[in-house]
């Protein structure tokens, strides 16, 4: 203990920066519910649960990106945005961003669930991308199911020809496990990425 005091009184304090309560503070979970379209909230789980994040940070990651915010705020025709059909969505968001939500939508006049309405849009060309790289993974996955039936004849010939204690066979057996434990990994994957492709 008195080696971590030492090394502790020897650290420049003026060199870090130290959090502050308001920093901290701005870290806790609020409830805030929103008038979001279908599509929008379905995006926003699709999302979280194709790259496996939790919605609080995809929504930290929008909503605090105030040029962004900016943007989308001078395209917002109210008119428009009051016809769509909305459903009120409760989401746990950290204080400092319902904070960014509230200024943004005070000072650039906009509708704070047209902010965030339009800012989970900005997700739809991910979800395009990450598709297309499904789509890659599938082929990847059937190609890699014919090669382990490949591996499992040849398994099966190197049984017969020369027995189960032969140390080829063992060799082949022991690659043939890992292929096998590898599959099933990638099996899984790609089957919990099945939500992109029905989104």
């Amino acid at each position: 203990m008195r080696g971590i005091k030492s090394r502790r009184d020897d650290i420049d304090r003026n060199q870090m920066s130290l959090p502050s309560s308001f920093d901290l503070r701005g870290r806790q979970s609020v409830r805030a519910t929103f008038k979001l379209t279908e599509n929008a909230i379905n995006t926003m789980s699709v999302v979280a649960a194709h790259l496996n994040i939790r919605q609080k940070s995809l929504f930290d990651h929008l909503i605090e990106d105030r040029r962004s915010l900016g943007l989308i705020a001078s395209g917002v025709q109210p008119e428009h945005f009051s016809r769509l059909k909305r459903i009120q969505k409760t989401y746990v968001i950290s204080r400092k961003t319902l904070c960014c939500l509230n200024d943004a939508s005070k000072d650039l006049d906009a509708s704070r669930d047209a902010l965030v309405e339009y800012s989970i849009q900005r997700l739809l060309p991910l979800i395009d991308e990450e598709r297309e790289r499904h789509r890659k993974r599938k082929e990847i996955l059937n190609e890699m199911t014919e090669y382990m039936k490949q591996g499992e004849g040849l398994l099966g010939k190197s049984r017969k020809l020369l027995g189960e204690d032969d140390p080829v066979h063992e060799r082949l057996e022991t690659a043939m496990r890992g292929y096998r434990k590898t599959h099933k990994a990638i099996v899984s994957f790609v089957k919990n990425g099945e939500i992109i492709d029905t989104f």
